[in-house]
């Protein structure tokens, strides 16, 4: 994750919108065109190879690459040798690499056949691989995880190829003095999933990967801690914001689909409310927060029948999991994500791409199983048919292949207009292989990262960061929030072109429908969820209230402005720990509440709410009163 030197962006005047016009209509040329899924879903993978750390194999298809990191572990007295460097630097960040291996290993799950008849299931699964090899060594005991090769400061500082690496190659551990759960309950999913993905082809690989998930798993729920307290070092490029409950759900989820264990479906069941597994509805899912993919994780298990004492408790998850749909699809009122003029789902300008890869990974996943099942998403304001789920993933994906405003493919390498200058170390300095020149901290930054002109190697398939709220890009190196493409903007992808290429749902489990069939659900799933599903009044019941108060009025400057009170409270009969508020349409100064990443929450002193207490805040605004709901919590 790239710090950079900020870039120019805007644009003005009248060549702005001849410029405009333009791209519009290329963009309606393109999007009549249709898209080649698969040359993308080829160039996606490739992509992995590209960011590949270690001593490269002989099959290495990115030419330009050469070996690096050859001495990583060597001070720590363990060989540390390969992983994924995760965007356009050169550290090796737990967090979001193991994320990547999830996603990656989820999307084979779920499209591997689709993969298989593109020619690129090989592919896709040496891409996997190359992580967990990594991980194995990683993990050498068991309450032992390495979770760090390089620092983001000293790395940040200097602008290198990976193969002239100067800077620290330190490697930071996790142990039982320093918690991490987090990271190893990401690690632990990481290889819960791989080891489906490899389970026919290697059998005993597959057991191997297993045993170190447990062995994760339990470390990470018996030692709680965060894990960028323990590695201080990730806090500024890979904070966890969320907390590591979701991690931990998330990782009792994968292990077991993959084992079939009866105590980890009671653990993801008895620990819902306290890890918030039912108490967060949040429409965004990636490396930091994974409660969505937990939910839909446990919603699959309900379709698949497999419940068992557990249903009341599944039943809530899938009525999250169907909120965050019914969010991306603008259906659940003031929860909605935010859409570009464009229609592309937007949360952040830094990489927001990565939201929509790993959203229509999800979106696409479900849709999947939902018309397995012959069921719908419930949503406040109706229902989704899986249709409507699949057809919006598509328009992400499309969005990003180059049917949007611009004309623009954010996948380098793919269609006629793509970024030439990401920020990416090894793509914009020239190759080792064409000039074996020593390339300095500082020459680098001199010479290349300054230069003007388009990377002189080609980050193939990468996915960068993409557009802001409207749309606008510039391709520019130092851009990076815009032109740093990462691994997990990559890993969600390859499951849903997977599909797209194939022209059609399901996975390699034979959980899709025919198009006849999925046509007759959506004309049968009203009357066949009612008898299975709760009322719409009983889904979006919520043990927090929230009720607002207009307490005062006056005139000012011709504007009538009030004074809102609102007053959250407890009506659970247990104690709510980690209350996150959501307010949109909020146009005046607040008080009582801070900005947090995934909302508002209470100042710290006021730490929890205990039954049947309530907490408030005010706020001041000439306008009608602003939307306020409850984003999460945690009930213990």
């Amino acid at each position: 994750m790239a710090r950079g030197r900020g870039g120019a962006r805007g644009v003005v005047g009248r060549m702005a919108v001849l410029g405009l016009a333009l791209a519009l209509a290329a963009a309606a040329q393109v999007a009549g065109a249709g898209h080649d899924y698969g040359q993308a879903l080829s160039k996606s993978i490739l992509y992995f190879e590209a960011q590949r750390s270690g001593r490269l194999p002989g099959g290495q298809r990115i030419a330009w690459r050469a070996n690096s990191g050859l001495l990583d572990g060597n001070a720590n007295g363990v060989d540390l040798v390969g992983g994924y460097y995760d965007a356009g630097d050169n550290v090796k960040f737990g967090l979001p690499m193991a994320f990547t291996v999830t996603m990656m290993s989820w999307s084979v799950l779920e499209y591997g056949d689709q993969m298989a008849a593109a020619g690129e299931l090989g592919h896709a699964m040496e891409a996997v691989k190359w992580g967990t090899d990594y991980f194995i060594k990683a993990h050498p005991e068991p309450n032992v995880l390495y979770g760090e090769v390089g620092d983001g400061d000293s790395d940040h500082d200097c602008w290198q190829r990976p193969e002239d690496m100067t800077t620290s190659r330190q490697a930071y551990r996790l142990d039982p003095q320093h918690p991490g759960s987090e990271l190893a309950g990401e690690t632990a999913a990481a290889m819960a999933v791989a080891s489906l993905v490899f389970r026919s082809s290697n059998p005993g690989y597959a057991n191997q990967l297993v045993q170190h998930s447990k062995q994760l798993f339990d470390f990470a729920d018996k030692y709680r801690g965060r894990y960028d307290s323990s590695i201080t070092v990730a806090r500024k490029y890979y904070a966890s914001s969320s907390g590591y409950g979701d991690e931990l759900l998330w990782a009792a989820a994968w292990l077991y689909k993959a084992t079939d264990d009866q105590r980890y479906l009671d653990y993801l069941s008895n620990n819902a409310d306290a890890l918030g597994g039912t108490g967060w509805s949040i429409n965004q899912f990636g490396w930091d927060v994974k409660y969505p993919g937990v939910q839909i994780l446990a919603a699959m298990a309900l379709l698949q029948g497999k419940a068992s004492t557990h249903a009341d408790v599944l039943r809530r998850y899938k009525q999250k999991a169907d909120l965050f749909a019914c969010s991306c699809l603008g259906k659940a009122g003031s929860n909605n994500v935010q859409r570009t003029p464009g229609g592309m789902i937007y949360h952040q300008s830094w990489n927001n791409v990565q939201f929509v890869t790993s959203a229509s990974f999800l979106l696409a996943a479900y849709g999947d199983h939902l018309a397995t099942a012959r069921q719908v998403a419930q949503c406040p304001s109706g229902t989704a048919q899986p249709a409507e789920l699949d057809a919006f993933a598509k328009s992400q994906v499309d969005y990003i292949l180059g049917s949007n405003p611009r004309a623009t493919s954010y996948m380098v390498g793919y269609g006629a207009t793509y970024p030439r200058q990401a920020h990416h170390r090894g793509a914009s300095i020239v190759s080792i292989k064409v000039d074996p020149s020593f390339v300095s901290c500082q020459g680098g930054f001199n010479s290349w990262y300054h230069r003007q002109g388009s990377n002189p190697n080609l980050l193939v398939g990468a996915t960068v960061g993409g557009p802001d709220e409207y749309d606008n890009f510039a391709d520019e190196r130092d851009n990076y929030e815009q032109t740093e493409a990462t691994t997990y903007n990559n890993a969600p992808l390859i499951g849903v072109l997977a599909r797209l290429a194939a022209g059609h749902g399901g996975g390699r489990f034979g959980h899709s429908l025919a198009a006849d069939e999925v046509a007759a659900t959506s004309i049968r799933s009203d009357n066949q969820t009612s008898l299975t599903s709760p009322s719409l009044a009983e889904e979006h019941t919520s043990p927090i209230e929230i009720e607002q108060d207009a307490t005062a009025s006056w005139t000012e400057r011709g504007k009538i402005y009030h004074r809102y009170s609102v007053t959250v409270t407890n009506r659970s009969p247990k104690t709510v720990h980690e209350l996150h508020i959501g307010i949109s349409k909020l146009y005046g100064q607040v008080w009582g509440v801070d900005k947090a990443r995934y909302g508002y929450v209470f100042p710290s002193w006021l730490g929890s709410l205990p039954a049947g207490q309530s907490a408030a805040f005010v706020y001041i605004q000439a306008a009608p009163p602003a939307d306020v709901w409850v984003t999460g919590y945690k009930l213990l």
